[in-house]
């Protein structure tokens, strides 16, 4: 289990609140993005990255050894971006250039572009196969490393999504680890309304998965629910993170309208007012 104290929990929260300050004026700057799963998936990358789940090092990006992130929703890539450059994979002044001509941060991640970036992502769901496909070669290979594979709950609409998901169950592979972003919202709206998706968990348990159910802003449950997958035996694990879309940002919270939106520079302003409150005290763009 996770023994973070009080005050490292309180470090993670202020980087996952610089992660969302950089994101939003990547996509202020960029014109052009996904605000709402962004924004949402703030604490679940900051777990990941800074809260000792990942084995990674950002001075040898492709240690043979490292834990692999397949990012399938790569729509929300400002999210990784910023993380990245956080971790130290890249310098921060990169992220102004999201979406810009030759830029290296294109609208969708690109294997190869950026140290860290394991997998090219443009149609969701394609993800999820590609990670089930790594987990049997580290099988095959008898490697250690983990498959961390992140989806959104809109890509579940995708019969390659189930597919995928059948075949880690067959071949019980307990290296691999789905993370969900479970917002309620894709780009035509709310996710139970353009095609029901629940019961997820059950859905998942048939095809023979472990499936954990956790609060996405909530750091200590990242870690903990990350930590309980790697001591399930025999079975791949689906986290549903609980999320709420635009975190943070009160005039983008739960509202499907931002999936796909940007900020203008009045929006960007407020929200960045908004997200350098943490835990009830400022907290300055420099720290």
């Amino acid at each position: 289990m996770s023994y973070l104290t009080d005050k490292e929990l309180q470090k993670l929260y202020k980087i996952s609140s610089q992660i969302r300050q950089d994101i939003i004026k990547m996509l202020v700057a960029a014109g052009s993005g996904h605000s709402a799963g962004s924004l949402g998936m703030a604490d679940v990358f900051t777990a990941l990255y800074f809260g000792g789940v990942l084995k990674h090092n950002p001075k040898k990006p492709d240690w043979p050894e490292r834990d692999r992130l397949i990012l399938s929703n790569g729509h929300i890539c400002p999210v990784l971006y910023a993380t990245l450059a956080r971790a130290g994979y890249f310098p921060l002044s990169k992220l102004k250039t999201l979406r810009k001509l030759g830029s290296p941060l294109q609208g969708h991640p690109h294997r190869g572009s950026l140290p860290g970036i394991e997998n090219s992502s443009g149609p969701v769901a394609h993800g999820a196969g590609l990670a089930v496909g790594m987990a049997i070669a580290a099988k095959m290979n008898k490697e250690k490393h983990q498959i961390y594979c992140l989806v959104g709950d809109g890509e579940q609409d995708e019969g390659m999504t189930w597919e995928a998901a059948a075949m880690a169950g067959k071949w019980k592979l307990d290296n691999l680890t789905f993370i969900m972003d479970r917002n309620n919202i894709q780009i035509d709206g709310y996710t139970e309304d353009v095609m029901p998706k629940e019961p997820l968990k059950v859905k998942y348990e048939a095809f023979g998965w472990q499936v954990l159910e956790i609060d996405g802003h909530n750091i200590r449950q990242v870690i903990e629910a990350c930590e309980e997958a790697k001591a399930i035996y025999q079975k791949p694990v689906m986290i549903i993170a609980n999320t709420i879309p635009g975190k943070g940002v009160d005039f983008m919270e739960y509202d499907f309208n931002w999936h796909g939106k940007a900020p203008n520079p009045e929006e960007a302003k407020e929200a960045l007012r908004q997200l350098r409150t943490l835990g009830g005290r400022i907290v300055s763009e420099s720290e």
